[in-house]
């Protein structure tokens, strides 16, 4: 990151912090101006990702429809076939709301029964090949049998590749990117054989914002949510209030509390980046306030972290939520591969506990 631009931005933040939003707006202004924009980095620096683009981008399509049925989907095969090989596809999709492009993983011998698919959301700076790579997910998709597909947010649409979380009209259903990754999904699920019972979003940092705004917008479509380290659905409605809630200063209540989808999270307790408070809003936007928390400690085996685990239970002794603390940690991936950007190989495996918990429930049973 350009030294002066990292200096303006922690100023900027701070000043947030303080209450001075129109200082803070200003200093960002400065930072924009002068110091230069921040670069992706190819290993885990927790201090070089500035996790909310500070670049105001005016949407290129209205975001004002409310319906997700209206699409064009470059990969349509008019049956779903059977395929013997893995491959990893890319594609496009569009809507009234807007056109992204995607990566799908079709593991082996797809098309002979419905299989389950995990949207998986990249973070800031990173890309579908990236985070399919740090994460490890095709991999065990070809192991175990699921499609994974990967939204791809252009630099055209955010500067620093972020899902613009952080906008009042990106957080509702049938508006913005959640429109767009929902059809995405929907459109998905029609050209190949996946099971609509056992569709999951996951992502990490913005994309684990916007896997939280998924799963609330369309409780009917995914049937469970994986969220490292990111944010609660409606904590922030602008830049200066993302920037707060990033740092652990004035976070609101979710807008959605006790949406009922059954929600995993993985957070960082020394995340720089994003606030590891942050997590227990994810929680309270999942399960509400009155679930019955039971925590376990975790050891890490082989000098790995230590975690701590929270679940969470219905009235009926269900859990219907996880949280997981890892010791130690930043803002970066728990337990993923050198591969990708943004990982911590010392940590817990993310990928396998979200997977475990994903494939517990299905949209018939959210227990």
């Amino acid at each position: 990151m350009h030294p002066k631009f990292q200096q303006l931005m922690k100023q900027a933040a701070r000043l947030t912090q303080s209450g001075d939003l129109a200082a803070a707006t200003a200093m960002i202004q400065s930072a924009l101006r002068d110091g230069g924009a921040p670069h992706a980095h190819n290993q885990y620096d927790d201090t070089s990702v500035i996790d909310v683009q500070a670049w105001e981008i005016p949407d290129a399509v209205s975001a004002t429809s409310t319906a997700d049925t209206s699409h064009e989907h470059i990969i349509t095969p008019t049956r779903k076939p059977v395929v013997t090989g893995d491959t990893f596809i890319a594609g496009s999709y569009r809507n009234s709301s807007g056109q992204r492009g995607y990566k799908l993983y079709v593991p082996p011998d797809a098309g002979e029964q419905p299989l389950p698919l995990v949207v998986m959301l990249h973070g800031c700076t990173q890309d579908a090949d990236d985070f399919a790579a740090g994460t490890d997910m095709n991999k065990i998709a070809r192991s175990r049998g699921f499609y994974v597909l990967y939204p791809i947010q252009p630099p055209e649409l955010n500067p620093q590749k972020c899902w613009n979380w952080f906008k009042h009209n990106h957080q509702h259903q049938g508006r913005g990117e959640p429109s767009i990754l929902a059809g995405m999904t929907q459109a998905t699920i029609g050209a190949h054989a996946i099971d609509t019972q056992r569709v999951y979003v996951a992502g990490l940092s913005a994309g684990g914002a916007m896997a939280a705004i998924l799963a609330s917008a369309y409780p009917d479509l995914y049937a469970a949510a994986g969220v490292h380290s990111g944010l609660a659905p409606g904590v922030a409605s602008d830049l200066p209030s993302a920037l707060a809630a990033m740092k652990g200063a004035g976070i609101k209540k979710p807008i959605h509390a006790g949406s009922g989808v059954p929600t995993i999270v993985f957070h960082g307790d020394r995340d720089k980046v994003v606030h590891p408070g942050n997590g227990q809003s994810v929680i309270a936007a999942s399960a509400g306030a009155s679930a019955r928390v039971e925590t376990l400690r975790v050891p890490g085996l082989h000098n790995k972290r230590h975690s701590t685990k929270h679940m969470y239970r219905n009235a009926a002794g269900d859990i219907i939520a996880e949280r997981w603390d890892v010791h130690g940690a930043g803002h970066a991936w728990a337990g993923g591969t050198k591969s990708g950007s943004y990982t911590d190989q010392a940590g817990p495996d993310a990928t396998g506990e979200m997977l475990r918990f994903f494939f517990e429930r299905s949209l018939g049973n959210k227990r």
